[in-house]
């Protein structure tokens, strides 16, 4: 764990590198301690029916959800989320200058208990270090 899940408005997908802005929050994630390198999994979903504000159509949205494991300190979870969201931010402030788009982030807890995990990318990630 951690999930990132970028959703964004279909209006945005000309105006936006999405594949540039998953791969900005997986490396942000990456260099977070609180963030097990292997756990991290970014993606993004177009979202092609939506209204914004007074409903011009040239409005965009991009909405960050970061889900993870419950038991981290509260002030380990806001520097994280400040450092993903600043990282984003940052890499969409061409797209700011040229187009009217909102963009927003949230954080919430994962409870362990509810939500079984298995995979074995942890051994491929072990087995590739050994090869080299």
């Amino acid at each position: 764990m951690p999930h990132f899940h970028v959703e964004y408005s279909g209006n945005l997908a000309d105006r936006v590198d999405m594949d540039g802005l998953c791969e900005c929050i997986r490396a942000t994630a990456a260099a977070i301690d609180t963030f097990p390198m292997p756990g991290i999994r970014v993606r993004a979903t177009r979202v092609d029916h939506y209204a914004i504000a007074d409903g011009n159509p040239a409005h965009g949205f991009i909405d960050i959800s970061i889900r993870l494991r419950a038991g981290r300190p509260d002030d380990v979870k806001r520097d994280a989320t400040q450092r993903i969201f600043e990282a984003a931010k940052t890499y969409l402030e061409p797209a700011f200058a040229q187009h009217s788009i909102a963009l927003s982030l949230e954080m919430r807890d994962i409870d362990p208990d509810l939500s079984p995990k298995t995979g074995t990318i942890r051994d491929h990630l072990t087995a590739t270090k050994q090869e080299s």
